[in-house]
């Protein structure tokens, strides 16, 4: 019991990437809410019943870059390959609320927190709408947890 424990507790820490040649596409396990859009907007890319789960291979790297400009945590982001494309470092500034979901706000943020520290945020931060967040002021799932409606 315990080292499925520590099996968990490691997953939860590690970064992954997957490249096609032209994109590489990073998930970082620990801040992902495990919202499904990127599986509902990509299924045949992202399928977290197997293993590699991304199979990058299987949608063009326009549609990649912009289902992953879309992950709700920024648990998901990517970079261009050629030094020279600086897809990555363009985003809008947006704000959207998530139905029965956290507050998204994708651009760069400069956040300051109830204890005066600070911190810079990059492309899509999800921020708690319901309350429950042991992460506040950010997403951490609770809201599916908590049946949350709003």
């Amino acid at each position: 019991m315990f080292f499925v424990y520590l099996v968990k507790l490691f997953a939860m820490g590690k970064t992954k990437e997957y490249s096609n040649g032209e994109v590489t596409i990073v998930w970082d396990a620990k801040n992902c809410i495990h919202s499904g859009i990127c599986v509902k907007g990509l299924p045949n890319v992202f399928r977290p019943k197997v293993r590699p789960w991304i199979s990058i291979d299987a949608a063009k790297t326009e549609d990649l870059v912009n289902q992953v400009k879309q992950c709700p945590s920024g648990a998901l982001s990517f970079y261009m390959n050629n030094e020279k494309d600086k897809t990555s470092e363009v985003l809008n500034t947006k704000i959207e609320v998530l139905e029965n979901g956290p507050l998204l706000v994708y651009g760069t943020l400069n956040v300051t927190h109830k204890n005066g520290s600070k911190e810079v945020k990059n492309k899509t931060t999800a921020f708690c709408r319901c309350g429950a967040s042991n992460n506040k002021p950010y997403c951490d799932g609770a809201h599916l947890k908590n049946d949350f409606r709003g």
